[in-house]
């Protein structure tokens, strides 16, 4: 698929909507071809800032998609009308991948997170066709790698946590079998349905992040108190010096 990419703070997102990537993905299980895809979000774009051999990772990959508001308001600070033409959440997106999932047969394997996690998410989509999990916390690449691959699943969601989770992948892409492979960090959670986000209005105006922030701002303040300042401040300053 011809996909149109835009670059923020030197990560290529592609530019799709929830169709055109749920799209991508149906045609390479399909068609029995491998893709791999990533994210990135406000936060990961600052993670990465100074980071280089990690954007080379994640740029790496077959297709990166835009996550949260604000790398959509970035895309229009930077590039206008030829920016972002719709928000895309990955929270919003990963129950339609687990639809698609249960109505084509596909199989999915989960990796990451605990294992009580990875049972609620069993527990939330019974019709799901779970072709095996492993928790993210004690395992070995070459058992992880061999129980993903005997289990002949089609679809791999990979949950790690961002850094590790994109090494992990771009590292072992040509050892696995399966047809696509997600990086979805915390959104394991959102398959699980124990991921906070907020009344809907609270969503549709971007601000489940605060609501994860007043829930726990011991654990959050540095990435949304700080970090949001901080991307906007370094989205601001790129656009300076483009002008």
């Amino acid at each position: 698929m011809d996909i149109d990419r835009i670059n923020i703070l030197g990560i290529r997102l592609s530019a799709v909507t929830y169709e055109t990537l749920l799209e991508y993905i149906t045609y390479n299980i399909e068609t029995n071809s491998r893709c791999t895809i990533a994210y990135a979000n406000a936060n990961l774009l600052n993670f990465t800032y100074s980071r280089e051999f990690l954007r080379e990772s994640i740029n790496s990959f077959d297709m990166v998609h835009p996550d949260g508001i604000g790398v959509y308001i970035a895309s229009k600070i930077l590039y206008g009308s030829h920016g972002l033409r719709k928000r895309f959440t990955g929270s919003d997106f990963y129950p339609q991948l687990a639809s698609a999932a249960i109505k084509e047969k596909w199989g999915v394997f989960f990796f990451g997170h605990d294992t009580a996690t990875l049972e609620m998410i069993k527990n939330k989509y019974p019709e799901l066709n779970f072709a095996g999990t492993n928790e993210g916390f004690v395992f070995t690449d070459q058992v992880v790698i061999k129980e993903i691959n005997d289990s002949r699943a089609q679809l791999l969601i990979l949950g790690l946590g961002y850094g590790k989770q994109e090494e992990w992948l771009k590292k072992n892409a040509d050892k696995l079998n399966v047809n696509a492979a997600i990086v979805v960090g915390d959104g394991i959670k959102v398959f699980a349905g124990i991921k906070l986000r907020g009344p809907k209005f609270i969503r549709a105006i971007g601000m489940e992040w605060f609501v994860r922030f007043l829930s726990n701002p011991f654990k959050y303040w540095k990435r949304y108190i700080w970090g949001n300042p901080l991307f906007l401040y370094r989205i601001f300053r790129d656009k300076m010096a483009k002008l």
